[in-house]
């Protein structure tokens, strides 16, 4: 699962994905971790793209607080109609693109973990599949919101089924490994404004040739 990303700049989001700068956004690192603010794309209620700012890590409609005390920054997407924090979001079409630069993921081939980054091979940023929530304190009125990117099976992958720690428990061939969900821009209405089943034709890993992928060294890993 992803854990680290870097977001393009604002100028680049809007340019590349087409949105006009309506509002004054407040501002995201460009590093983004868990539970940090970054940005998300998403349409509004005229059904135009919008580009908002909410936390990495999805806050259910049903929370009692916005600190949630589990992880929610990625979801499996083959659980999303079952998951109780997800599945009420999922069930309304509240999807939202995910603008990246590039992700890590952690690669155990060696017997340790060696983070490796991913870049698209075109030089264009990455569109990864997400879903989002806007969850409002009743006590304040203050409006959070939030987002959740999406994996999928990997297993079989020439690349992206190499990553993450394998589970001794499991055998070789089912391993679960996961990977991101990578949105073309063509497809980027399909998945914003698209039926549950059209944005099921959309969850699939890219070829490997997509992809521009290597080891990165750790001091160089927050470059």
């Amino acid at each position: 699962m992803c854990n680290r990303y870097v977001s393009p700049e604002q100028a680049d989001i809007e340019r590349f994905f087409e949105i006009g700068r309506r509002n004054p956004l407040p501002p995201w690192p460009r590093e983004i971790f868990p539970r940090a603010p970054g940005p998300f794309v998403r349409l509004d209620r005229d059904g135009r793209r919008e580009l908002v700012v909410g936390r990495w890590g999805l806050i259910p409609h049903f929370a009692s607080a916005p600190d949630i005390r589990y992880s929610t920054i990625n979801a499996r997407s083959e659980e999303l109609a079952q998951r109780p924090t997800y599945r009420t979001a999922w069930a309304r079409g509240q999807r939202c693109i995910i603008p990246a630069v590039s992700f890590d993921e952690p690669n155990w081939e060696t017997g340790r973990n060696v983070w490796w980054r991913f870049r698209r091979a075109d030089g264009e940023p990455w569109g990864l599949a997400g879903l989002r929530n806007t969850w409002i304190d009743r006590a304040t009125g203050e409006i959070h919101e939030s987002y959740t990117m999406l994996t999928i099976n990997a297993d079989g992958h020439a690349l992206m089924g190499r990553m993450h720690k394998p589970d001794p428990a499991l055998p070789p061939d089912a391993q679960d490994k996961r990977s991101v969900i990578p949105i073309e821009r063509a497809d980027a209405e399909h998945w914003l404004a698209g039926s549950v089943e059209d944005a099921r034709a959309l969850m699939r890993v890219p070829r490997v040739d997509v992809f521009d992928a290597g080891p990165v060294a750790r001091a160089l890993r927050s470059v």
